[in-house]
């Protein structure tokens, strides 16, 4: 991400004045004739996301007003870096270490654009940020950088960005923090009892692979983390439509969350034993590929009937999250785009959360919300579970009826982890549909920052060397 802050203000530094909503009239009062003048005849009124341009006596920029809803929120600035001429800005507003921090990111993520694939890029002429005294510098950076990781992945088209291009940026950021970095690939997955992987992307010409990296003291807790990486969904033989088809470039989303946060993790150099463990597929039609009513038999023992080809999401991700559990981490996370129903149930700006955990679902809970990360907890409701009942295997991929998919999904990840492990199952968009202040329309990281707080609070009181 092209992002630009400096340490110090100077003379030709522009002030912007952050003025809350609820407060702008009693801030008017407060002003010299000459703003008044100028806030009534601009209309600015302090609605949050307005801005206003204040000349000097010379006519340059003097300073800028921005209506907001917090002055602390992360958010609040988001738009500037897109709406602001190039120079140099310094926001003028008392802020504590938390709010300097949110400010700063909220500015970094709204300098974020992708543009590799124009033909004539927008330049990268954007305004620069003095540091918000007391902001947590380290923190901003890693944050960013993550998130500009998830987004890129995310948005990069299907034919550069499949299973073997997610290897190899896996490969990059292991190598960027030392980490180990191991990748089965092809029919080795049956060799190494992987089968679901194999079974899902063996009809694609880029073959299916399992991509392993692990970092940190063998005897630190262990934190491991699951991602779905299916680099493009057809359907499979329950072919989608060309609606449904529009946006599977993201249905690897579940991955770039993963490494952002592996990222994020290793960088601030958190004193856990980590392991990150990508199902990196695509679920491709062809002459081989795996067919409604198959049997197969899955890493833990279980056998699964293919009620729906379309349905691979979860395929893919249990047997890593059986290798994941038989290690019993103190917490093992998984991001998937996985299920429809989550949006219908919680909408796309919002994260569908389930977990096994009475207490690291509180945590996770409070951590977005302070954290405006927003997730919500769905139920692991166990009388769903016959949904999944199959007349000639363990268990079935699909429930019957189109009721309760986001929780019999769930059900059916939480069959490969044991009750003992902690878990948390997210089902996210990873995706922005309309603009905001800082998101853009695309890949979007849901719900990382919300489990990065609580990791670094739960596993993480003391830091690697």
């Amino acid at each position: 991400m092209t992002y630009r802050f400096v340490a110090s203000a100077d003379r030709q530094t522009i002030p912007v004045i952050p003025i809350e909503t609820a407060v702008f009239a009693a801030w008017l009062k407060t002003q010299d004739a000459t703003m008044k003048r100028w806030v009534k005849s601009a209309g600015f009124e302090a609605i949050a996301g307005t801005i206003s341009l204040v000349a000097g006596k010379d006519g340059a920029l003097a300073r800028v007003l921005v209506g907001v809803d917090d002055h602390q929120g992360l958010w609040a600035y988001a738009d500037l870096p897109s709406k602001l001429p190039v120079g140099k800005y310094e926001i003028d507003a008392r802020m504590d270490k938390a709010g300097a921090t949110a400010a700063a990111l909220g500015w970094a993520l709204g300098c974020y654009s992708f543009t590799q694939y124009k033909s004539k890029p927008v330049a990268a002429a954007i305004p620069s940020l003095v540091w918000p005294k007391s902001c947590d510098r380290g923190a901003v950076k890693r944050t960013a950088d993550a998130t500009t990781l998830v987004r890129d992945l995310i948005n990069i088209p299907p034919e550069d960005m499949g299973p073997p291009e997610l290897a190899s940026a896996a490969r990059k950021l292991a190598k960027q923090h030392n980490a180990k970095i191991n990748v089965i690939t092809g029919k080795a997955l049956l060799q190494k009892n992987y089968p679901t992987i194999h079974t899902v992307g063996r009809a694609a010409e880029k073959a299916p692979r399992l991509i392993d990296i692990t970092w940190g003291r063998r005897d630190a807790p262990k934190v491991t983390l699951v991602g779905k990486g299916v680099c493009f969904d057809t359907g499979g033989l329950n072919l989608k439509g060309a609606a449904g088809m529009l946006r599977m470039k993201k249905d690897m989303g579940g991955s770039a969350h993963v490494l952002g946060l592996a990222h994020m993790i290793m960088d601030a150099k958190l004193d856990v034993r980590l392991r990150v463990m990508i199902s990196a597929v695509e679920n491709n039609v062809s002459s081989n590929a795996y067919r409604p009513s198959d049997v197969i038999r899955t890493r833990k023992g279980i056998t699964v009937e293919i009620g729906n080809t379309d349905a691979e999401g979860r395929l893919v991700m249990c047997d890593a999250l059986a290798e994941a559990d038989s290690e019993s981490p103190a917490l093992i996370a998984d991001f998937a785009t996985l299920t429809g129903a989550a949006r219908v149930a919680v909408g796309t700006q919002i994260s569908a959360m389930f977990c096994n955990d009475e207490s690291l679902a509180s945590d996770l809970y409070g951590a977005g919300e302070k954290g405006d990360d927003p997730v919500w907890r769905l139920p692991l409701f166990p009388a769903y579970r016959r949904l999944l009942n199959s007349e000639v295997a363990d268990i079935n991929n699909v429930s019957e009826g189109g009721f309760a998919g986001a929780i019999t999904a769930a059900l059916f990840l939480k069959e490969f982890v044991s009750d003992k492990t902690p878990w948390v199952h997210f089902d996210i968009m990873a995706w922005n549909a309309v603009p905001r202040p800082g998101r853009p329309i695309g890949g979007e990281a849901m719900g990382m920052r919300a489990l990065y707080n609580v990791i670094e609070k739960r596993f993480a009181k003391k830091k690697r060397p």
